[in-house]
């Protein structure tokens, strides 16, 4: 899957072996170029979740009516690849105009497009696809991009912290996309169910302090609570905003500086409001022969994601930060529309 990941972020095609076997490109990456050569009649579909289905006012026709579902968009001579990207993008759409008329029609086959949809949110791009005639070189299964995901060691350090117990530095790589997570493990924990913490990466709060968000005073408190524990684990997971990635989230802040909650700009972005699972969590455990957890979290979703995924969660260990001017109302919305607890 990582070269399929790759091939997406560099504007390339990639086959999708499923029911029916479909070729994609992304809207944000592929060239004009790369389409003519691939699709000479301008006939390919554009595949868009349904969530961003709903933002452009397509979930009244009956082709795009569930959120939960991809979205074929028949090819009209106006939709060249500006144009979809305009669709795809949620940056105009206060200002723009009306667009159109957009067709949706029925997918051939849901799954497959889910899954292309998935791998296109794990490349860090917006969920808008084109469907393409032919095969590419670069050629995945769908079952494989929804197969739970492995994990190995591959490098174990030292790692001297202020006033902290003495602790360990521990990086995995994923078996699907590749990824670099890392686990720091705290301390001692005796053979009990350690406190356990689950930090998905915030560049802006953990590296420059933004307060926007609560993830940088998360870390740092989960840290404090491990060492004054005397023993602990904190998975640092490469979760940047919610599962959307780095260049999603901040346009998923553009969105928000003009008025919408992180729910609403997630969803006019095309996501759902989390696109988080947490099956490399529970791999990175189980390679640290852990299978029960007190789990360090407010958000329910995490309890049930590593339950889902084989891991005991014998106690929830509330983690509360203030709010600040910035965050406040960040923090009422994952209170009141994500299910956060208090």
């Amino acid at each position: 899957m990582r070269g399929a990941i790759a091939a997406l972020r560099g504007g390339r095609a990639v086959t999708i072996a499923g029911e029916h076997e479909l070729t994609i490109a992304a809207v944000e990456t592929a060239t004009a170029e790369l389409l003519h050569l691939l699709d000479p009649e301008s006939k390919a579909r554009l595949l868009i979740s349904g969530e961003r289905a709903a933002a452009l006012s397509l979930a009244n026709l009956s082709d795009a009516a569930d959120p939960a579902q991809a979205v074929c968009i028949e090819r009209s001579g106006w939709l060249d690849p500006a144009a979809a990207l305009a669709l795809a993008d949620p940056g105009g759409d206060l200002e723009r105009g009306p667009t159109g008329p957009l067709r949706p029609v029925a997918c051939d086959d849901v799954k497959t497009a889910d899954a292309e949809l998935t791998l296109a949110r794990l490349a860090g791009l917006l969920p808008a696809l084109w469907l393409l005639p032919g095969e590419a070189p670069i050629k995945i299964a769908a079952a494989d991009i929804a197969a739970q995901p492995e994990v190995v060691i591959v490098a174990r350090a030292r790692l001297p912290l202020n006033d902290m117990p003495t602790t360990q530095i521990v990086a995995f790589r994923a078996s699907d996309d590749g990824q670099d997570h890392v686990a720091l493990i705290v301390g001692a924990f005796g053979g009990e169910p350690p406190l356990v913490r689950l930090h998905s990466e915030c560049l802006t709060g953990d590296v420059f302090g933004s307060l926007k968000c609560d993830c940088g005073p998360q870390l740092r408190e989960a840290l404090r609570i491990l060492g004054a524990e005397g023993g602990g684990i904190l998975l640092y997971l490469r979760q940047e905003g919610r599962g959307i990635g780095l260049a999603n989230k901040l346009r998923a802040y553009a969105l928000q500086d003009r008025g919408l909650d992180t729910v609403d700009a997630n969803a006019r972005l095309g996501f759902a409001d989390d696109e988080r699972d947490y099956g490399h969590a529970a791999a990175m455990l189980r390679a640290l022969g852990v299978d029960a957890v007190r789990l360090l979290t407010n958000n329910p979703a995490k309890v049930a994601g590593l339950t889902a995924s084989g891991i005991a969660v014998i106690e929830r260990v509330g983690h509360n930060m203030p709010a600040n001017p910035h965050n406040a109302d960040y923090l009422a919305a994952k209170r009141n529309r994500s299910g956060h607890l208090a």
